[in-house]
């Protein structure tokens, strides 16, 4: 049976390529720290969940430190920006079709894998579907532009090398949402928020719960990581179960609370900060600023939707 485990040895393997690139790269200064941190990461996709958790720490504590201490670099290599621009040229807006074929393949694997579960885990069919999907995007890409899979991976690794440590960042924030579920942090801020909505107040609720989602989403940087707290505070003993809302209503539009507090906060690198680097603005936080007037009216709408839709 394909499970998750073989998307995480296929990451692996990327992750190792980029550290074998980079490592051999000499046009980087700091190529060996580089190659240490996607190295790393490729260990925790193989091994992950053999080293435990004080080794799966360890780890983390070393990427930390790979980054804090500026041990990331950019190197050169890959397709020259000359040839790139004549491939452009030459084929146009049809170069998006290679990338439409990922989200196409992962939304048809994701229904049609479930009818194979001897064969498919169908809990994960979604990211399975995923990682076949850049499969077949890569073998399409390196067929119709006559390039080696190699090409690809070198231009990968580039494109992470200038990322950096922000590509990463989704995932540290996740984690430390369920860091903070474990300790009981939602425990906490669920029984604070309860002493300052008034009792018996559904829409007192929703807005807390809406409005809390967005704002520790805003401190974390990711909406991954203020659910897990934020449901354990409120979505799960107000909403579901004191005021009997349907759990999916709630968590789906819930989590897009939170991915309004995304548009507004530095601390989603990845998203905010990362496109004004790539783009070269002068204005490191123009994109947040263009992005407060969508965020705020949708999460005004996103609590209503919640308060109409999940308590019928």
């Amino acid at each position: 049976m394909i499970t998750l485990h073989w998307v995480y040895a296929l990451m692996g393997a990327v992750f190792a390529g980029y550290a074998l690139l980079g490592a051999a790269d000499r046009s980087n200064p700091r190529r060996f720290t580089t190659a240490a941190f996607w190295a790393l990461l490729a260990l925790s996709m193989w091994a992950g969940d053999r080293l435990g958790d004080i080794g799966n720490g360890a780890l983390v504590l070393g990427l930390v430190a790979i980054a804090g201490f500026k041990g990331l670099g950019r190197g050169s290599g890959g397709v020259p920006l000359a040839e790139r621009q004549a491939r452009a040229d030459r084929h146009g807006n049809g170069l998006f079709a290679i990338a439409l074929v990922i989200p196409v393949t992962a939304l048809a694997g994701t229904f049609l894998f479930k009818a194979f579960p001897a064969w498919i885990d169908p809990k994960q069919t979604t990211l399975i579907s995923l990682a076949l999907g850049v499969l077949i995007a890569l073998a399409i890409g390196c067929t119709w532009l006559r390039a080696r899979p190699i090409v690809a991976l070198q231009q990968g690794r580039q494109l992470m090398d200038s990322v950096g440590w922000v590509g990463i960042l989704p995932q540290m924030l996740a984690s430390l949402g369920a860091v903070f579920a474990l300790a009981g942090v939602g425990d906490v801020v669920g029984g604070i928020v309860r002493l300052a909505i008034p009792d018996g107040s559904l829409l007192g609720a929703v807005i807390a719960y809406g409005l809390g989602m967005a704002l520790f989403t805003i401190v974390m940087g990711n909406a991954f990581a203020a659910f897990p707290v934020m449901t354990a505070a409120i979505g799960i003993p107000l909403l579901i179960h004191h005021y009997h809302g349907d759990p999916a209503i709630i968590c789906a539009i819930g989590m897009l609370a939170g991915f309004c507090g995304t548009l507004l906060t530095p601390m989603a690198a990845n998203f905010n900060l990362l496109p004004a680097a790539l783009l070269q603005l002068k204005d490191e936080y123009g994109v947040i600023r263009r992005q407060v007037g969508t965020a705020l009216p949708l999460l005004c709408v996103n609590i209503l939707l919640i308060y109409w839709l999940a308590f019928r």
